[in-house]
């Protein structure tokens, strides 16, 4: 598999803003910001990033990638979980810094490495001038503990 090589970013804001050639603007760090939906109903299933590794091999196989920063290397979304994010649209801002990407996910339909099918599954409030986190009610999709007791 031949791997993208991304142009530099255009200086030009009109080339960048409204020109046909995809040229992400990593960060500092190397990275994008990645958004992910769900692509049947939109749910936000998470927000990630990816380095320039990652998003060619996201492009190229349509299977979302990202750079674990934690790990330190790149992440093959359900790898271990089964629940492979399958690429049905990948869109970039006005700026190219931050990519979105639609997704329809196999396995247990779960984004989340808690189970649960997206990571923002609780609620910010204020209680008494505090504020607190609140679960949405929905339940884990599929044992998480028995899923990654082995990786790494």
């Amino acid at each position: 598999m031949a791997r993208i090589d991304f142009p530099e970013s255009p200086s030009d804001k009109q080339a960048l803003e409204e020109g046909g050639v995809f040229a992400p603007r990593f960060d500092a760090a190397g990275l994008v910001t990645a958004v992910v939906t769900d692509a049947r109903d939109g749910m936000l299933l998470m927000v990630a990033h990816m380095n320039a590794e990652a998003l060619a091999l996201t492009i190229e196989t349509g299977i979302a990638h990202y750079w674990s920063r934690s790990r330190g290397k790149i992440w093959k979304k359900g790898e271990i979980s089964g629940n492979v994010q399958y690429i049905t649209e990948l869109r970039t801002d006005c700026d190219q810094d931050a990519v979105w990407l639609r997704v329809n996910v196999s396995g247990h339909d779960a984004t989340c490495h808690t189970g649960r099918r997206s990571c923002f599954y609780r609620t910010v409030g204020l209680e008494d001038g505090i504020a607190t986190l609140r679960d949405d009610g929905g339940e884990p999709l599929f044992d998480a503990k028995k899923t990654y007791r082995n990786a790494e």
